[in-house]
Parts: C-alpha cells; sequence; structure tokens
C-alpha cells in the first residue's frame, strides 16, 4: 500500500498554478463580466425590460387556482364552491388573459412582434454564451492540452474520473487529479457566487442560466409562446376535479378527544355525518346559514366567545356580535 501510494504521487512545477492555473480562472472571471455587461448594453439584460400588469395577471391567476387546490380544505365548503365557480367561469371565459381577443387563436411567432422580439432576445444571448465559451474552451485544449494542474485535498470515487480529468487518458491516475479541460468546466460552473458579488443577483454571467436556457431550447425547439388559454383551461378542469373535505367540519369533537373528554368516534360514524353535513350544506342557499350554525358551528362559536372574553376582559358579549364577528 505504502508503495501504491508513493506511485501515484506527483511533484508539480510551481509555474503550472502561476501560469495556468490562476489564469484560466481569471480569464474566466473577466470574460463572464464583459458578457454581462455586453447583454446589458444590447438590451437583453433581465433587469432591463419587466412585464406588464396584464401579464403578471395571466401568470398569476394560475397560481391563485392552484392555491386554491391545495388549501381549499380550509375554508367551509360554500367558499370553497364560490371560489371554484368564479376561477372556473373566469377562466374559460379568457377575463385574465393578456389579449382576450385572440384565446382562440394560434399565435404565430415570426408574425407576431412580441414573439420575434422574444427570439432575437433568446438568440443574442445564446451568441454571447456559445462564441466566448467556445474561444476560451478552444484557448485551453491549444496551449495547456493534457496539463494536470491540482489534487483536491478529499478522496473520490472512481465515477468523477471521466469529469475531473478531461483530456488526460491515464486509467492509473489517483482521481483527486484534476486537468486543465475540467477546471475549466469547475469553473463554468462554479463561480457563481463571485458573480452575484462582482455584478449582483441578476447577472448574466451565470453558467447554469446558460446551460438552463439551453435546455429550455431542447423542450422547445419551435421557440413559441406558451398559450395561456389552454393553461386556463387546464387549471379550470382541475379545480372542477377537486373534491373538499373541510378541516373544521369536527373540530368540537377533535378538541374534546384531545382533552381526554370525549371518546373517538368510529369511522363508520365520521364517514357518515360527513355526509350527512354535505348534504345539508348543499341543499338550498337559505338553510345553509342555518344548518352550519345549528348542526356543526355550535361548539366553535362557544370556544370563540369563551376566548373573545377572556382576550378583552368583558364581563358580558352580546351573542349577536359573538356572531357577527366569526360569521
Amino acid at each position: 500500500m505504502s508503495h501504491l501510494a508513493e506511485s501515484q504521487s506527483l511533484y508539480l512545477d510551481p509555474a503550472i498554478r502561476d501560469w495556468v492555473l490562476i489564469p484560466i480562472m481569471v480569464v474566466m472571471v473577466l470574460v463572464g463580466v464583459l458578457r454581462d455587461q455586453v447583454t446589458v448594453l444590447l438590451g437583453g439584460g433581465a433587469s432591463t425590460k419587466k412585464p406588464g400588469l396584464k401579464a403578471i395577471r395571466e401568470t398569476r391567476i394560475l397560481a391563485r387556482g392552484a392555491t386554491l387546490r391545495t388549501y381549499g380544505n380550509h375554508i367551509p365548503l360554500s367558499s370553497f364552491t364560490s371560489r371554484k365557480n368564479f376561477l372556473s367561469n373566469a377562466y374559460k371565459k379568457g377575463e385574465y388573459l393578456k389579449n382576450p381577443a385572440a384565446m382562440n387563436q394560434t399565435v404565430n411567432p415570426m408574425t407576431d412582434p412580441a414573439g420575434m422580439e422574444m427570439m432575437m432576445e433568446g438568440m443574442k444571448k445564446n451568441f454571447l454564451m456559445i462564441i466566448p465559451q467556445s474561444v476560451i474552451m478552444g484557448w485551453i485544449n491549444f496551449f495547456f492540452s493534457g496539463f494536470v494542474l491540482i489534487k483536491l485535498p478529499f478522496p473520490l470515487t472512481l465515477r468523477f474520473k471521466s469529469m475531473l480529468q478531461r483530456g488526460v487518458e491515464t486509467p492509473d491516475m489517483d482521481v483527486t487529479w484534476v486537468s486543465s479541460l475540467s477546471w475549466y468546466f469547475l469553473n463554468l460552473f462554479g463561480l457563481r457566487s463571485i458573480f452575484t458579488l462582482l455584478l449582483g443577483e441578476d447577472n448574466a454571467a451565470d453558467g447554469m442560466r446558460d446551460m438552463t436556457a439551453m435546455s429550455q431550447m431542447g423542450a422547445n425547439p419551435s421557440g413559441q409562446p406558451q398559450d395561456f388559454y389552454k393553461l386556463h383551461l387546464a387549471e379550470g378542469e382541475n379545480l372542477l376535479l377537486t373534491p373538499h373535505d373541510w378541516e373544521l367540519g369536527d373540530i368540537e369533537h377533535r378538541l374534546l378527544v384531545q382533552y381526554g373528554k370525549r371518546k373517538p368516534k368510529p369511522v363508520s360514524d365520521i364517514v357518515d355525518a360527513g355526509d350527512s353535513d354535505e348534504k345539508s350544506i348543499g341543499s338550498s342557499s337559505e338553510n345553509k346559514g342555518k344548518g352550519r350554525r345549528k348542526g356543526v358551528y355550535p361548539g366553535i362559536v362557544k370556544l370563540y366567545d369563551s376566548c373573545l372574553r377572556f382576550s378583552l376582559g368583558a364581563a358580558a358579549i352580546p351573542p349577536k356580535l359573538t356572531a357577527k364577528l366569526f360569521y
């Protein structure tokens, strides 16, 4: 084992650190700063253009529907039903679209000015990403091909060998040694914090953002914008199919069970009670409030009344005031 460890030890010339390791990192930092400034000058910076109010409403209404589907069990059935009907009708009519008149038309990005502008912005960003990185990679391959630069201070498995030793075809070398080309890729994905410190959070020099943009282009090669009308229709269908199970349906019973004042109900009784409550609530609009106050709410109202008395220090509070505050 000692002989194997001695055979794996390499002695690097300090000139490699001064003329290869540090220059590659410095050049990549300077190129990233230059890319960010050129992107801002060409008008492709993310902070130069902000979406309008209609575009924000078009997107946020989808989040509103998703929130209702996720947290709808925290509100009563009548409130959930009214919100669900309102949003589903708004989705069908296209009330929150940026351009409701064109909701049934297929947008052609070649004729739409907004689509053409988006395509041009994407092309400029891709050129600013591809050209500098290709030049740096060619420079490293031409001048520093086969160089071993540093050794990592922690052990790694053999799966990292192909990632850390690009351009060095030596199967017996330890995995912790890093070649010049692999050092380039490590800097490409590891300089995000330095770019954030120098240029701010919203910069165009982030390599991970470039890779994300390339993957999105591969997923949508035609470059067509999203059809928000179809997204709204899909969200409306999801809302209509979402069931409702109110979390406070038997809150008074659960409180009494938690403090040992009542025995837990069997599962069959809970299911039957839930079905009967839903039928009584959905029978008519006039009986909704009465059914809730007579069958489900009295324990909650009493609990709310006692808490209100304790917090305000009042000797007597009219029941109408408590019901008004609660309902």
